[in-house]
């Protein structure tokens, strides 16, 4: 089998996400950078990461999977600043709301899996955010303590599982 795996990083956290499952896979794999990638190798399964930006996918990573992933065996690996698990069930929506955006955006490759993690909220995102003057972004911005530390060493061995489970049947 031949994996490629591709992300998108603004910050680092989908970076380190990436190179915990390309780190899982066996045989013949590579790892690049999306913007490295202007016609995908032939492989018989791409990962393909980026960050939830603006509710949903960045559009640049919205344009790679419509242009390179149709029709194509892809599994998505998604990092945002919100926590995976929260008592808050309008926070549990929006996630939710989040990841089906991600989901539609590969409507037409074969997706066989989504992993999920949160991943720190840099300081000059943050600042962006409160400077938008947009109530929802800034009470977002003031979530960044919580998010300090992630993707951390469990969230990346899950993405390390997430890989394994994918390519075994």
């Amino acid at each position: 089998m031949k994996y490629l795996v591709i992300y998108y990083s603004k910050t680092g956290n989908t970076r380190k996400v990436a190179g915990a499952i390309y780190d899982a896979l066996p045989g013949e794999k590579r790892i690049k950078p999306m913007n490295e990638i202007h016609t995908p190798e032939e492989n018989d399964l791409m990962f393909i990461g980026f960050p939830i930006m603006q509710f949903g996918p960045p559009a640049r990573a919205s344009q790679f999977i419509s242009r390179h992933a149709a029709g194509k065996k892809i599994a998505l690996f998604v990092t945002h600043a919100m926590p995976c698990m929260s008592d808050d069930p309008n926070q549990e929506a929006m996630l939710e709301k989040e990841l089906n955006r991600c989901r539609a955006a590969c409507s037409k490759s074969q997706l066989l899996g989504l992993f999920h993690c949160q991943g720190e909220l840099s300081e000059d995102i943050a600042r962006e955010l409160i400077a938008s003057g947009n109530p929802l972004l800034m009470e977002f911005a003031g979530m960044r303590p919580l998010t300090i530390g992630h993707p951390d060493p469990e969230e990346l061995e899950q993405a390390r599982i997430f890989a394994v489970g994918t390519i075994t049947p």
